[in-house]
């Protein structure tokens, strides 16, 4: 059975056992839940559960983090007394393989300030990225590979 289900299932159990059906004591079972799992992890055969929990607790906070400075630039853009911006178009080509995962890079991407998927190609590898400030499609088609879809890819594999 699925590690994550188990889980579930566990804060459950918990939530019945103490009858103290509340948003706390479920996160509480979860989190208790998932302390039993990683003792036995080894027997269950759970270790990839860990570890994708940890990359997706890192996918949030990059998340977070990007859209802090991503926030940024853009506030500084727009207090600027000079509009010194090249707003455009570049294509980016990724690697993610599931619908989900392209849905995912396409909506983190579209969340930061400053950015816009605006299209995605026929065969789905292709998406067409509107940026506030262009000047080096490179760097932002870096910034892109190397922060959300090498996450995505991390917590998918």
């Amino acid at each position: 059975m699925n590690p994550f289900v188990v889980n579930l299932l566990l804060a459950l159990v918990w939530l019945v056992v103490t009858g103290g059906f509340s948003l706390a004591n479920l996160i509480f079972g979860y989190i208790l839940g998932a302390a039993t799992l990683f003792l036995i992890r080894e027997q269950i055969g759970a270790r990839g559960y860990f570890r994708r929990g940890r990359e997706v607790v890192g996918l949030i906070v990059f998340l977070v983090y990007d859209l802090a400075v991503s926030a940024w630039r853009v506030a500084r853009v727009v207090l600027s007394p000079r509009l010194d911006v090249k707003p455009g178009v570049f294509v980016y080509k990724h690697r993610v393989e599931s619908e989900f995962g392209i849905a995912l890079l396409c909506n983190l991407v579209g969340l930061t300030p400053g950015t816009l998927i605006f299209d995605i190609s026929s065969d789905n590898r292709t998406l067409f990225v509107h940026a506030l400030d262009c000047s080096d499609p490179e760097a932002r088609r870096r910034e892109i590979a190397d922060g959300f879809e090498r996450r995505i890819l991390e917590v998918f594999r």
